[in-house]
This record gives C-alpha cells, sequence and structure tokens, in this order.
C-alpha cells in the first residue's frame, strides 16, 4: 500500500540499517522487529538501501526483498523511501521501478561513485533521472563515499526539477547547507534534510524540515523529541537533548576499534536489544567483545531494555 509523500517531507526519517542472517542473506522477522521499533518511537519515514542500509555492498536479490519486504511492513503508516544510487543508471532506475512497484514514496540518489565527473555531468545526470525516474527523487550530497561534493549550484539548478524534491545533505558543512537553502528559498515544498546525527538539531533550528539519522534505528523516540524540540525553538530543552545525541555517537558510534565505520556499534546496539543481528557485509566487521560490552553498558545506562541476542 503507497503512503503519499508529504511535501516538503518533514521531521526523523530514520536512515535505516538492513537486518542480515548469518549468510548475509536479508533477515525477514529482524526486519519486521526493526521496522516496528522505529514506528512505535514515533519515525516520521524510512530511508533504505542508503549508507547505513549497507546498499553498494548488498546484492540486487536483497536489495529487492528489501524494498518489497518494508514496504509491506510499514504499510501506509510512514513513507518508505528508497535509496536508488548506483555505478549503473540501468540498475539505479531498476531499483526506482521495484520501489514504485512496491509502493515507496520516494527515491534517493548521490552521484555514482567511481568515475570523476565535472558539475555539469552530475547536473545532467540528475535531470534524466528525474524525468525516467517513477517516483520523486532526492538528492543525496555524501561527498565522504561518493567522492563528488554536489556543488550548491548545481543543487540549486536540480531542485527546480519539476521531480526532484529534496536534498539530504550529509556534507558536513553547514554552510554548504545554509547555501543551498538560500537558492531553493522560492521552493516552499523542496525538502532540506541533514544526514549527520549530531547536525538535526542546528539543521532545524534555522530552517531545515528534518534529517535522515542513523541513531534512530537504536533511540527513535530521543531523536523525534529533538526533532519536536527544534520545530518548537525550544533551546533549553535542545541543548539537553542534542548532549544525549552527543552521548549516544560517541558511545555507539566512537568504536575504538574502527572510528571510520559507525554501523558496527549501530548493529551491535541493535543485537543487544534483540531487534536484529549484528551480522555486517564485507569488508566491513562486527565489532570485539570489548566494545559490544561498552555499547551494553550505555544502552543499560539510558534504561534500553537489552536481551540475549547475538
Amino acid at each position: 500500500m503507497k503512503h503519499k509523500l508529504p511535501t516538503p517531507l518533514r521531521g526523523v526519517i530514520t536512515a535505516m540499517v538492513t537486518p542480515l542472517d548469518q549468510n548475509l542473506n536479508l533477515d525477514p522477522k529482524g526486519l519486521e522487529r526493526l521496522i516496528e521499533h522505529l514506528i512505535e518511537g514515533g519515525v516520521h519515514g524510512i530511508f533504505i538501501l542508503g549508507t547505513t542500509g549497507e546498499a553498494p555492498n548488498l546484492p540486487y536479490n536483497v536489495r529487492s526483498a528489501l524494498i518489497q519486504q518494508s514496504c509491506e511492513i510499514a504499510g501506509s503508516r510512514v513513507p518508505v523511501i528508497v535509496g536508488i544510487t548506483d555505478t549503473s543508471y540501468q540498475d539505479a532506475l531498476r531499483m526506482a521501478a521495484k520501489a514504485h512497484e512496491c509502493g515507496a514514496a520516494a527515491v534517493v540518489a548521490a552521484p555514482p561513485y567511481y568515475f570523476q565527473v565535472g558539475q555539469a555531468d552530475l547536473l545532467q545526470y540528475f535531470k534524466r533521472l528525474a524525468a525516467d525516474s517513477p517516483l520523486p527523487v532526492f538528492l543525496y550530497n555524501a561527498p565522504l563515499n561518493t567522492h563528488l561534493w554536489l556543488e550548491v549550484a548545481t543543487a540549486i539548478e536540480a531542485a527546480a526539477e519539476p521531480n526532484i524534491v529534496g536534498l539530504k545533505d550529509s556534507g558536513l558543512n553547514m554552510g554548504y547547507f545554509h547555501a543551498v537553502r538560500e537558492g531553493v528559498r522560492s521552493l516552499p515544498d523542496f525538502s532540506l534534510l541533514v544526514g549527520p546525527d549530531d547536525l538535526l538539531a542546528e539543521a532545524v533550528l534555522v530552517g531545515a524540515h528534518g534529517g535522515m539519522a542513523g541513531g534512530s534505528n537504536v533511540r527513535p523516540r530521543l531523536f523525534v523529541e529533538l526533532y519536536e524540540a527544534a520545530v518548537a525553538q525550544d533551546v533549553r530543552r535542545v541543548t539537553a537533548l542534542h548532549e544525549q545525541v552527543i552521548q549516544f555517537d560517541n558511545a555507539v558510534y566512537r568504536s575504538a576499534d574502527d572510528p571510520h565505520n559507525p554501523l558496527r556499534g549501530l548493529k551491535a546496539a541493535l543485537s543487544i536489544l534483540g531487534i536484529c543481528s549484528a551480522a555486517l557485509t564485507p569488508p566491513l566487521r562486527p565489532i570485539s567483545n570489548g566494545e559490544r560490552e561498552r555499547i551494553q553498558q550505555y544502552l543499560r545506562g539510558v534504561d534500553l531494555s537489552v536481551v540475549s541476542h547475538s
């Protein structure tokens, strides 16, 4: 059942992990537990097959199954938004067609990673994608992963395309975000969302519509409350909740084993909570037992029910 995309899309849209079994196939029971956990926590949407979802490492049959099952489980309760970033244009469109067929609300695309291309090429690419996609398209600025910036002028020009409806910015640069926000001021339906968890409050206070926070996989209610406080301009409450987000980041993301891979901590936390396994796609590796214990202590400290599940 399709959930219509609100314009602009507002709130906390969880950049969802992909629950996998030990053979790295989709874990349907884990997926159902995770989506119910997110909806119960009050999130406003679910973004699958992004960076947090390990999308580039997943075979197409797993991606396809994830799209179908996520849409079925979520139903009309929250919009499901599907990442279609790919080095192959045809495969990106195939995933967009699958998302449309299953009732997703929109798709998200970052610049195709591998070849270094200029901004004129990227603009042409997104215009073509917007014209060919059966669903509305969100631009995804993810320079740390694609090694290509969607420059301010490119993002603003692309935003004027009829089927391009928003931007997810994971560039970690608030100057960039402000410049794009100014440039799309005449497009009231265009959604501006930030990627990094720790920029959610700041961005919403200055006019973002929300964020695609990975941490909301584990603590959806915390991120929803932070978003609501920022919308209400309740700076005292924002400050207190933002401090909790920083504590979460330090406890769950900043693994001493590998500071470059926050996913390991997220999946470990979800496995400690009994939601899904900690299995990751190679070359990503699960965290050590010592790091796992540290996350377990944090979850106990914030009173999240910890179960024995690996």
